[in-house]
């Protein structure tokens, strides 16, 4: 693992020694692994694009959004995502290899066991990696999930506040196995999940408790200094009620008013309700004037008949998700293991995630977003696909996920790739055969390619060029194919409409703006230039109502972006 300075440049050695002497006295610091990694040597001399395969398209409703699954390197995968989706993604959940020594995951193509010294800096330098790359697809108000066990829980931690300084960090328990799994002095009934989250402010939605688990409770504050109405003046005024329903709210009582019952009648047949206790004594509401309108749907006006009057309760079933999560529907056998059995035919799995802990963790992180952009880089089994889908068809959401895998003993192509296909399409269940319906949704599948790098820059422009067609569709979401030339090809998808223009010859455009006339959605026009600077204007000053965008230098500009940050 020690790196050989005597084999360094000049300029080598003074960039080593400032990034050494810039290093925090407090933080996480371990011995970075040095040999290349497997992804590494693959894209030696060369940038990574998408090619589609074709036969493995879904789709079902073309109103609802295209999902993607990804299959190579996940790193590769990321670094088209730079170009693809930068800002662009609401929720990340990923669940990587726990590094428990058991050969569960592989660095430098070969499997990692107990038995490896610098396991522990190797996984670092493998997360590290993705991580840094990750943190750049965050939307403004974009959740990243980290699921993890105790063997790398504290590191993650360490170095997630390392990559993420900006961000309130929380980690959660989740107790996804309730009989245990062995250890020498103690039984693991859990795991963790870190949420990393803007701060300051709610980012995190509420959780929905079902209805025959419903909190009723008083609306009015009861016992305490912290009760009283001089704790909360804000907090002290009428609950405005009709015909037994609320139908309003009056404003703040002035401190001089005193209310000389718990109820006032007005003339217009409504009830002035205030907080006021048995005992005659001035409470507060539990919510404040300029706060309460939203929870207007969880109170009711209930009818005290002992006493004559109308009180305020508030039946709550939305709360704070706690930090332990502990319910039979995370177990990870029942659902987790067992459901995969019951859909896929062929393949192994080890340790699919619980369906349910995915969706819960989602529906947490999207804060109520139903058009939330999903992406999981280490799918696996593809259970956070089947959690998009679910909730999707639950509520009618519009949520797209992006699945990223390798092809490891065939998990994309024999596991994630035909659970995805089922569940979207409907199956019978292994077993005994009971029919289950398909949710729908639309799915294109992409592997990672390469592109070799040349020394003549024009003629690697003229070659990621050609072959990012894909990258271009995946970043407009849109994928069919409408017309194709010797210099151009036009794609469209619903009420868009999306042309590349490949050559620097420019007697093709004509032919490709009388297309571009005959379309009233949007238009965006992908257009080759060698120029770094750009697109002459001049050329295209009579297309009107349509989005230019260069080719290829953004895309190259990407990746140098990438290799600077030296991940």
């Amino acid at each position: 693992m020690a790196k050989d300075y005597s084999k360094l440049s000049k300029e080598e050695l003074l960039k080593t020694i400032e990034k050494l002497e810039s290093r925090k006295k407090y933080g996480l610091i371990w011995d970075e692994e040095r040999t290349k990694e497997k992804f590494e040597q693959d894209a030696e001399n060369a940038y990574p694009v998408l090619k589609e395969v074709k036969g493995r398209a879904i789709e079902t409703d073309p109103e609802k959004p295209v999902n993607l699954l990804i299959e190579g390197d996940n790193y590769h995968a990321l670094s088209v995502l730079q170009y693809t989706h930068q800002r662009k993604v609401d929720v990340i959940y990923i669940d990587p290899p726990y590094n428990t020594g058991s050969r569960d995951w592989k660095y430098n193509n070969n499997f990692v066991d107990d038995n490896d010294t610098w396991r522990h800096s190797k996984w670092l330098s493998f997360m590290s990696k993705r991580l840094r790359l990750a943190k750049n697809l965050l939307s403004e108000k974009g959740v990243l999930i980290c699921t993890i066990d105790h063997n790398e829980q504290e590191p993650l931690g360490l170095l997630l506040k390392e990559l993420f300084a900006d961000r309130e960090i929380t980690c959660i328990t989740i107790v996804h196995n309730p009989a245990g799994i062995q250890g020498d002095n103690f039984s693991y009934t859990h795991e963790f999940a870190y949420f990393i989250y803007p701060k300051p402010g709610r980012y995190i939605g509420l959780q929905t408790r079902e209805v025959d688990n419903e909190d009723i409770r008083n609306f009015r504050d009861v016992t305490g200094d912290e009760s009283l109405r001089t704790a909360g003046a804000n907090c002290f005024y009428p609950v405005l009620v009709k015909n037994g329903k609320i139908v309003g709210f009056g404003e703040v009582c002035k401190d001089s008013y005193h209310p000389r019952s718990v109820n006032l009648k007005r003339r217009d047949g409504v009830i002035e309700v205030y907080p006021i206790d048995p005992q005659g004594i001035e409470r507060k509401w539990r919510f404040a004037r300029h706060t309460v309108e939203s929870i207007r749907d969880e109170l009711q006006a209930i009818l005290l008949k002992r006493r004559g009057v109308w009180d305020i309760k508030r039946t709550k079933n939305r709360f704070n998700y706690k930090t332990v999560w502990t319910d039979s529907k995370y177990s990870a056998n029942n659902y987790g293991t067992q459901l995969l059995n019951q859909i896929i035919e062929r393949g192994s799995f080890a340790y699919p995630k619980s369906l349910y802990a995915v969706i819960d963790c989602i529906t947490a992180a999207a804060n109520g977003n139903k058009n939330a952009v999903v992406l999981d880089f280490f799918a696996g089994s593809g259970t956070t696909g089947h959690a998009v889908l679910q909730l999707n068809k639950k509520d009618g959401g519009n949520r797209q996920f992006i699945l990223s895998t390798n092809n490891e003993n065939n998990i994309a192509t024999d596991i994630c790739y035909p659970r995805i296909e089922k569940v979207i399409k409907g199956y019978k269940k292994n077993g005994n055969g009971e029919k289950v319906a398909g949710f729908g949704g639309n799915l294109r599948y992409f592997k990672t390619a390469f592109v070799k790098k040349s020394i003549n820059r024009d003629e690697i422009k003229v070659r990621i060029t050609n072959e990012c067609t894909e990258m271009l569709s995946v970043r407009e979401g849109i994928y069919d194919l409408k017309k194709e030339t010797t210099q151009f090809r036009t794609f469209t998808q619903g009420q868009r409409i999306m042309g590349v223009y490949y050559a620097l010859d420019r007697s093709g455009l004509s032919a490709l703006k009388k297309e571009f006339d005959r379309f009233t959605g949007d238009k965006i026009l992908y257009c080759f230039t060698l120029d770094p600077l750009g697109l002459d204007q001049h050329e295209f000053d009579y297309w009107q109502n349509i989005r230019l965008e260069p080719i290829p230098q953004p895309i190259l500009d990407i990746y140098q972006e990438i290799h600077e940050l030296g991940t």
